[in-house]
Formats: structure tokens, sequence, C-alpha cells
């Protein structure tokens, strides 16, 4: 036989459960936008690095065709003057085209460095996400 009392207790049973209850769901759905922004963030980190990797081998494959064309051609025109004034000038000639390699190599180096420094900061887009999210979380507090 159940006493009336007995009903009391397991209303506030279920009283009391309810707000942990709330809480423990509160806490799981922000741990699970907590990995879904985890989630996304690393999908885009994943997307730039790829893309990254992609560009420095393109770059790369590209810089050395050019490099041995140019080296090539150069290397030829080089000895075409140097044919060109082999009876009267040759040492003035070879000096030209010495002093003509030193000023493309130059140049060449002054380039690449400004294109070093001139090139985006790596996972940007990462970064500016995942700062917007901080600035977000700080905006809530």
């Amino acid at each position: 036989m159940e006493h009336p009392t007995d009903t009391s207790f397991e209303d506030a049973d279920d009283a009391a459960r309810g707000p942990i209850r709330g809480l423990l769901k509160s806490i799981a759905n922000l741990l699970a936008t907590a990995i879904g922004i985890a989630h996304t963030r690393l999908e885009l980190l994943s997307t730039e690095v790829q893309q990254e990797v992609h560009r420095a081998a393109a770059l790369l494959v590209w810089m050395l065709i050019a490099l041995l064309a140019a080296g090539m051609g150069l290397f030829m025109a080089a000895l075409v003057i140097i044919f060109l004034f082999w009876d009267t000038h040759r040492l003035m000639a070879s000096i030209a085209v010495t002093a003509g390699f030193a000023l493309i190599a130059a140049t060449a180096a002054l380039v690449l460095r400004a294109k070093v420094r001139g090139r985006p900061r790596l996972l940007d887009a990462t970064l500016t996400e995942l700062a917007k999210d901080r600035a977000s979380l700080i905006h809530r507090r």
C-alpha cells in the first residue's frame, strides 16, 4: 500500500532532477556547438593548407622550368655576343656579358625578396574566423 507521502518524494525527486537535466542539456548543447565550430574551423584549415601546398608545388615547377629555359637562353645569348666580338673585343664582350648576368641576378633577387614579403599570411582565413569567434565569445560575457 502506498502512502501519499511516497508520491510527494517522487515529485520532489523529479522537481530536483529538472534543473539538473536542464543544466546537463545546456552543457551538451554548448559542447555540441563548440565541436561544430571546431569542426568547421578544422575543415577551413585543412582546405587552406591543401591550397597552399598546391600553390607552392605549382610555383616550384614553373620556377624550375623558367630558370632552366632562361639559363639556357642567356648562355646561348652570351656565347653569341662573345663570338661576334671574338676578333676585336672578346675580353670587353666577356666582361659585358658577365656584368649583364650579375645585373639580372641582382634584379631577380630583389623581385624574389619583394614577392616573399608580399605574400598573404599563411592560414589567413582560418585565423580571421578564429578571431571572429573569440570576439563573439568575449562579447557574450
